[in-house]
C-alpha cells in the first residue's frame, strides 16, 4: 500500500450545498464564502450551476460570478447538465469552462434528473463534445453518477458503470482525443470501502491509465472511511462540500438533505494527517465551513469544523 504524495481536492460546495437549501440565501454572502474558499488554496471550485428551474437556488448563477473575485490559481466553474447550460455558461464572463461529460448508471436516476434514459444521456454527450469543440475546450472529466448504487433502482451492476467508460474510451481513441479524467459518483451515497476498491479497480483495467477520482457522500456515514480506502489504492482526486453541506435534491429520500457530501475539510485533515499534501490551508478551510454555518443558519455536520485541529 503506497498513499498518493499529492491529493486535488474540489470544492462543491457553492453549487451543490446550496441547491439543497429550501432558502436562496443572500448572494453577497454566497459570493463572500467563495472568496473565502478560493484563499485557502483550492484550485477548483464548482460556484453554480446553469439548470432548469426544479433548482431555484442556482437561478441567479451568472450573477454570482459577477459578484465574486477571482484569486490566480484557483479555477471557477459551473455545472450544466445540458447544451444550453453550456451555453449559458459560456456566455458567462468569469466561468472557467471545463469540458465534462455526464453519464449515469441508474437508468431511473437519469430519467428523474435529466428527463431522459441513460441510452439517450450517453448519445446526447456527442452533441457535447461537438459544442466543446466549437469553443476549442478540451474534454478534461467524465463523470458517471450513482456509480455505487441507486436509492431509486437499487443496486447498480458494475457492467452499467463500464458501458459509458468504454463509450468515452472509443471515442477518444477513435478521434484522437486526450484521455479525459473519470470521477465516479457516489450520488445518493451507497458506497463502503470494499465496492470503492472494487469499482475503481474495474475502471482501471477497463482503461489502463486513466486517472479515477471520486464524488462522494455521506448518507450512510461512510464517506470518510470511503476516502481512506481510495487514498490506500491511490486515488489522488476527490470532490467534496464544506462543512458536509450540499446532497441531491433528487435523491429519492425523504431527507434529501441527508445525503450530503464528505466534508471538503475532512477529506483536508485525512489527507494531512496520513503525510498527504494538499496545497490547502486547513485552518482557513475550517473558517470557511463555519462561515458557511453561520450563512445557512444551522449547525453542519461536519466534526472537523466543530472539534478543531489537533496540534499533535
Amino acid at each position: 500500500m503506497e498513499f498518493p504524495k499529492f491529493v486535488d481536492v474540489v470544492e462543491e460546495g457553492p453549487r451543490e450545498g446550496f441547491q439543497m437549501e429550501t432558502e436562496i440565501f443572500p448572494i453577497e454572502e454566497r459570493a463572500a464564502l467563495v472568496n473565502r474558499l478560493a484563499d485557502t488554496g483550492l484550485s477548483k471550485i464548482q460556484v453554480g450551476a446553469f439548470v432548469g428551474s426544479r433548482v431555484p437556488q442556482m437561478a441567479d448563477t451568472a450573477q454570482l460570478f459577477d459578484l465574486i473575485r477571482k484569486r490566480e490559481g484557483t479555477r471557477y466553474t459551473a455545472l450544466w447538465l445540458n447544451e444550453r447550460g453550456f451555453k449559458r455558461a459560456w456566455a458567462t464572463p468569469k466561468v472557467d469552462l471545463d469540458g465534462k461529460l455526464m453519464f449515469y448508471s441508474s437508468d431511473a436516476f437519469c430519467r428523474l434528473n435529466n428527463g431522459c434514459g441513460m441510452a439517450e444521456m450517453q448519445e446526447r454527450q456527442r452533441d457535447w463534445l461537438a459544442l466543446y469543440d466549437d469553443a476549442n475546450l478540451p474534454l478534461e472529466t467524465a463523470y458517471i453518477m450513482t456509480s455505487f448504487g441507486c436509492n431509486i433502482q437499487g443496486n447498480v451492476p458494475v457492467e452499467d458503470v463500464l458501458a459509458p467508460i468504454l463509450f468515452v474510451r472509443d471515442i477518444c481513441e477513435s478521434e484522437g482525443r486526450e484521455t479525459p479524467k473519470i470521477v465516479l459518483g457516489d450520488t445518493v451515497g451507497w458506497a463502503n470501502p470494499e465496492t470503492i476498491k472494487e469499482r475503481v479497480a474495474a475502471v482501471r483495467q477497463t482503461w489502463p491509465g486513466v486517472r479515477v477520482g471520486l464524488h462522494l457522500h455521506d448518507t450512510r456515514g461512510l464517506g470518510i472511511a470511503n476516502v481512506y480506502a481510495a487514498l490506500q489504492i491511490g486515488v489522488d482526486l476527490f470532490e467534496g462540500s464544506v462543512g458536509g453541506l450540499g446532497g441531491c435534491p433528487f435523491a429519492g429520500i425523504e431527507d434529501a438533505k441527508g445525503a450530503g457530501n464528505v466534508a471538503t475539510e475532512e477529506v483536508v485533515f485525512l489527507c494531512h494527517s496520513l503525510g498527504i499534501e494538499t496545497g490547502i490551508d486547513l485552518d482557513a478551510l475550517v473558517d470557511a465551513a463555519l462561515m458557511a454555518e453561520r450563512i445557512v443558519g444551522r449547525r453542519l455536520g461536519g466534526r472537523v469544523m466543530h472539534a478543531g485541529i489537533r496540534n499533535n
